[in-house]
């Protein structure tokens, strides 16, 4: 029989519709649930009354669904908790994938496989609100994902997700768990968009895409729950036109009213077949099924319309890009570069140091905000200073941006623990700062793996064994031996790579320096040439350290130009301290030329 993989290149895939709703319909006591305390804990009837879970998938396979989702939804730790059921988070995940794992192969045959999809739920706690850790959280998934592939689940769903950080940590206890058994399931992550336009934490489909898109573990990006499918329409869209992963859609049956204290869907089952035929033939859409308030008739429905359907071809284009918990920012812009605010560094602006040193965290996200206002597309954060715990005021200070500030970051240490205790506190993709080869392939082989493991790009400085790289051959040959560690042994894509050719000072008198810049932009040049698909980065106001203000504003401005015509493509900045070149009388901008270029007019002997 063909895999779940080989289908999905070849036509359309019906999930089943709701398990809930097809469960509350049996009309179950609490005796049926095994007592009063376990009352409508759905997950417990595969202990209590596996004959209500089997009626369930029976209807939906006897309906012509090629997929079945397990009885898992909440059977988390987190989730079972709360009926005091979480030691038995894996043995209802087993015999919940073994009992649908059964069925679906009674129903299989060559000409049509049936298939189990582990459902995995979002849990009852938020770690962006700070109701639980990221290892709590992931801790708490790993049984029952151990439990669904050890049951004989075909797939799992990461389904109804409304915390990016949530996906992370479920995804993180799937590495584990498919690390340990070597093994690897397709996955597929459906986020739910609320009525409002946004996930509940406020995340538009943009950065939602965004953050999943490097998760190379992930087969499937889609969408279910909350809405009915015209609601869903235009993010759904979205998707199908940036998305380079097949598209997943479970809307519900309509947007839900109250009735008398119960939610009733309306949505008939030939409206729900109008527009998932719609998303398959017209936008692309790959695998459609119902989510609450589907019966077996809604699926019987769409069996019968579009099962032998091919999904009409995607010309999805996806930009590189970063995001913070909102918003999504290309690593490309029009005009260049993208500008990262340098303010929220302990030890490079006094304001933000002084904040920090008084524990002003309100402070710090003003700093934060401010550089919004002057034009930043991102913002740098280094808590790094004498005297403090560094990886606690990381934690603090990341998830106060994490909910507050909607531009993405970039996580600017040297310490391999500050760095993964950011990771694990942030919703969005960012950027890591920085790695090179100073002490080898060292500190590289700690912090790639958490790039790969988390999703996030990585600036790379072009710094071996011998020191600081000064000529452009030498900067290009670091940023190629670093660009095959990174692809080759840990996984990562050139496009996950942002290259610091590295920027020094021409005011210091040094001639060693005279020609630094000159070397700067080839290597620009080069590495663009050499690494195309990966991006280039430069702290600018390094050039000008020493000089007086007035003169660093011009000198920087004027060096950003030149690096940007080079093919720079993002900058570290003051970004309302760069002029345009037109604001810069002729004089001072002929002594920035001529100092970047070095056209020095007499010899030293």
């Amino acid at each position: 029989m063909k895999t779940f993989n080989q289908l999905l290149k070849e036509k359309v895939l019906i999930f089943d519709g709701a398990m809930g709703t097809n469960l509350q319909a049996q009309n179950l006591s609490f005796n049926d649930f095994g007592g009063k305390e376990y009352e409508g804990c759905n997950e417990y009837l595969i202990i209590s009354k596996p004959d209500a879970v089997k009626k369930v998938h029976l209807d939906f396979l006897e309906a012509g669904a090629d997929i079945i989702e397990t009885n898992t939804f909440g059977s988390n730790e987190v989730v079972l908790s709360e009926y005091n059921l979480q030691n038995l988070a894996y043995e209802i995940s087993y015999k919940a994938a073994k009992l649908a794992k059964e069925l679906a192969l009674d129903f299989s045959s060559n000409e049509k496989p049936r298939f189990v999809a582990g459902s995995i739920g979002p849990g009852t706690k938020l770690p962006s609100l700070g109701h639980i850790s990221f290892k709590e959280l992931e801790k708490s998934y790993y049984p029952q994902i151990s439990g669904l592939v050890d049951g004989g689940a075909d797939i799992l769903c990461i389904e109804t997700c409304q915390d990016m950080l949530q996906i992370k940590a479920a995804l993180s206890a799937a590495m584990k768990v498919f690390d340990e058994k070597k093994t690897k399931l397709p996955i597929i992550v459906s986020i739910t968009i609320e009525t409002t336009g946004t996930m509940l934490m406020g995340t538009d489909i943009s950065a939602a895409l965004t953050t999943l898109e490097p998760y190379e573990i992930i087969d499937v990006i889609g969408m279910n729950c909350a809405t009915g499918p015209k609601e869903m329409s235009e993010n759904v869209r979205y998707l199908c036109q940036n998305s380079p992963k097949p598209i997943f859609v479970m809307p519900n049956a309509g947007i839900p009213e109250n009735v008398n204290g119960k939610a009733c869907y309306h949505l008939n089952p030939d409206e729900l077949v109008h527009w998932l035929s719609h998303f398959v033939k017209d936008l692309g859409v790959n695998i459609v099924g119902g989510c609450c308030g589907t019966t077996k008739e809604h699926i019987k429905k769409l069996v019968e319309n579009l099962s032998n359907l091919k999904p009409a071809e995607r010309n999805w284009s996806y930009q590189p890009s970063v995001s913070s918990n909102f918003i999504s920012q290309s690593l490309r812009v029009d005009p260049a570069p993208v500008l990262v605010g340098e303010r929220c560094n302990a030890n490079g602006s006094k304001q933000f140091r002084d904040y920090l040193l008084k524990d002003d965290y309100e402070g710090m996200l003003q700093v934060a905000k401010d550089q919004i206002k002057e034009g930043a597309h991102m913002i740098d954060v280094c808590v790094a200073y004498v005297g403090r715990d560094e990886k606690k005021d990381m934690i603090e200070f990341v998830k106060r941006l994490n909910t507050q500030v909607v531009l993405p970051i970039m996580i600017d240490s040297t310490e391999y623990e500050v760095i993964e205790a950011a990771l694990e506190n942030y919703a969005g993709r960012c950027v890591i700062n920085s790695i090179n080869l100073e002490d080898g392939e060292e500190r590289t082989s700690k912090v790639l793996p958490l790039a790969k493991k988390f999703g996030a790009a990585v600036i790379c400085l072009t710094i071996d064994e011998e020191g600081m790289a000064k000529t452009a051959e030498k900067k290009l040959a670091i940023a190629k031996r670093i660009r095959d560690i990174a692809v080759k042994r840990f996984g990562l894509r050139e496009s996950d790579l942002i290259f610091d050719p590295l920027t020094f000072t021409l005011g210091s008198g040094d001639e060693e320096f005279r020609k630094s810049a000159i070397e700067t932009l080839e290597a620009i040049k080069l590495i663009k040439k050499e690494i195309p698909n990966s991006f280039t980065i430069l702290g600018i106001s390094n050039v000008s350290f020493g000089l007086n203000p007035k003169a660093r504003h011009a000198l920087n401005s004027v060096f950003l130009y030149y690096a940007v015509q080079a093919g720079l493509d993002l900058a570290i900045v003051h970004a309302s301290k760069i002029m345009p070149l037109n604001k810069i009388d002729d004089r001072g901008k002929k002594l920035c030329e001529e100092l970047i270029f070095d056209k020095r007019i007499f010899e030293y002997s």
